[in-house]
């Protein structure tokens, strides 16, 4: 019997369902995916908003980070691909999966803010990549654990550079997350 389009997706919607109350490396990687999707759509809105002096380099920055973060959500994507494991594609699993906030009024805040948003939404990914290196550690996909371990590293510079410009530590970052 041939399953139609609409029945492998319900089945496969059923088996991510399932992985993620387990939970396993691939759903964990769900969330990755849908954050690093989410936070570089954040970023291009803050391309066009930032102000001040140093509009033009944020900007220039933002922009970096965005293109980035989707060559990262591709290159993850095509990990899992190859594992076999479902990958969120449509808007509704982003948002579904997601743990970063959206908020249109960010494009008015101020400049600090709008890079205290950037660092903090950094600082959760770390949090949901580090899950998903320990689970696939524990399920022996070394491929998947090492590019997350890569995502890891450049997430974490990624904090330093917007820390560096805001004129604080990665230490302050990281204890700013503790804290909320």
């Amino acid at each position: 019997m041939t399953l139609t389009a609409s029945d492998q997706w319900q089945a496969e919607q059923s088996q991510v369902d399932h992985d993620h109350h387990v939970p396993t490396a691939g759903a964990m990687t769900g969330h990755v995916l849908a954050n690093l999707t989410i936070h570089s759509q954040k970023l291009r809105q803050l391309v066009g908003s930032v102000k001040g002096l140093e509009s033009r380099t944020l900007s220039m920055l933002f922009l970096e980070q965005e293109q980035a973060e989707h060559d990262w959500v591709n290159r993850i994507s095509r990990v899992m691909s190859d594992m076999g494991e479902a990958i969120p594609t449509t808007t509704a699993e982003f948002q579904c999966y997601t743990m970063l906030e959206e908020d249109g009024a960010l494009k008015f805040e101020s400049t600090a803010n709008q890079l205290s948003v950037v660092v903090n939404d950094l600082v959760t990914q770390t949090l949901f990549v580090t899950r998903a290196i320990k689970l696939a550690e524990r399920e022996g996909q070394s491929c998947l654990e090492l590019t997350l371990k890569e995502l890891d590293g450049w997430l974490r510079h990624q904090i330093r550079v917007y820390q560096q410009i805001r004129g604080q530590s990665v230490k302050e970052a990281m204890d700013e997350d503790d804290e909320d």
